[in-house]
């Protein structure tokens, strides 16, 4: 295993970071259903639907549900993107999410509430640097996960997401293949240590999921000794080996209803609760602790990029005569090359489902 040192880009992460605004003050439940009802109003008049991630904050999930939309992981959202009818695809998520939607839906018109809302890992690998880095290993596959950026996914032979990159780099090694991975160190160790295949691992990092530690996972479960550890393959491997469920966001959600424990200690975005609760109502939901007042990381349990998805921001993207503002546009030339991974992956993931 090999990790290709990325100094730059971390320091690209940090200036993201630190010209984040915070995010505006909560709605009364009497301004959050008035906005609500005039987004679903919008949303018909547009012939569009929203497609929002979990770790979206709760407001934005409800719009969707009630709206006829979808709340899902990243896999799912592509798929969705892709099926819908509807000609405007309202994508609350991040940036990567938006693209991808662009690059599988490209005569559709894709809007965000916001272009700002960006990925640690999307701007931890760029692509200048990854591509002369991938050129320096000609025999090696490239894999890269589904968060990077669309120049990033037209240099990559497979794009994965943490739902199914396990099952596809298993079956890339037992092809004899030698990997590139990128660009999240943590989750391509641990597909490296289930999986055994020789891989080279960029060096980035969710600035969320890398707060949390061991230390206070422990001492949570001093606290709450019963509980079921769940834990995002993003996260460091002392954080994963204390894990009672390992895996992507719909996994996590899945072994909280079928896990037998009462209580679950759950390490990722805290934006998954509100599907998490829907799926377990009885159990008790604790939040794992990051590093806490000291933390380096601006979000701590919650991706501050998603944070910046609001009810204000949907109605802006519909209603603004600057589409400049939330329109994802692609380069045509990319949208082929980058959809082709996407589609092996599509692909694959319908064959292991049998469907």
């Amino acid at each position: 295993m090999s990790l290709v040192q990325n100094d730059a880009a971390r320091l690209i992460v940090k200036n993201h970071l630190d010209q984040i605004e915070a995010p505006p003050s909560s709605l009364t439940e009497t301004q959050k259903r008035e906005k609500m009802q005039q987004i679903a109003e919008l949303l018909k008049e547009h012939d569009a639907t929203i497609i929002a991630h979990y770790y979206c904050d709760p407001e934005i999930q409800e719009l969707a549900e009630a709206t006829g939309g979808f709340v899902s992981d990243s896999l799912a959202m592509a798929r969705f993107g892709r099926d819908a009818p509807q000609k405007k695809l309202i994508v609350a998520g991040v940036k990567f999410m938006g693209e991808t939607a662009k690059i599988l839906s490209p005569e559709k018109t894709v809007l965000m509430p916001t272009l700002e809302a960006t990925c640690s890992l999307d701007l931890g690998c760029p692509i200048d640097q990854f591509s002369e880095f991938c050129d320096a290993h000609p025999d090696h596959t490239v894999v890269v996960y589904a968060n990077t950026s669309a120049a990033v996914k037209a240099r990559a032979d497979w794009v994965v997401t943490s739902s199914c990159a396990v099952e596809i780099i298993d079956h890339l090694d037992s092809l004899g293949q030698k990997i590139i991975w990128a660009p999240d160190q943590h989750l391509g160790r641990y597909i490296q240590n289930k999986v055994g295949a020789e891989m080279l691992l960029w060096d980035g990092s969710c600035i969320v999921h890398e707060e949390f530690r061991a230390r206070g996972i422990e001492q949570m479960k001093a606290l709450y000794p019963e509980a079921a550890v769940l834990v995002h393959p993003e996260s460091p491997t002392d954080v994963i080996e204390m894990a009672d469920a390992v895996g992507s966001t719909s996994q996590l959600i899945h072994a909280a209803k079928t896990l037998p424990h009462e209580q679950l200690i759950v390490a990722t975005d805290r934006g998954i609760f509100y599907k998490m609760r829907q799926a377990a109502p009885n159990k008790q939901i604790i939040e794992a602790p990051t590093r806490g007042a000291g933390a380096t990381c601006r979000s701590c349990a919650h991706c501050p990029w998603m944070a910046m998805n609001s009810l204000d921001a949907i109605i802006d993207s519909l209603t603004s005569s600057d589409l400049s503002l939330h329109e994802i546009l692609v380069d045509a030339d990319l949208i082929p090359l980058a959809k082709k991974p996407l589609d092996k992956m599509l692909e694959f993931t319908a064959s292991m489902k049998g469907v």
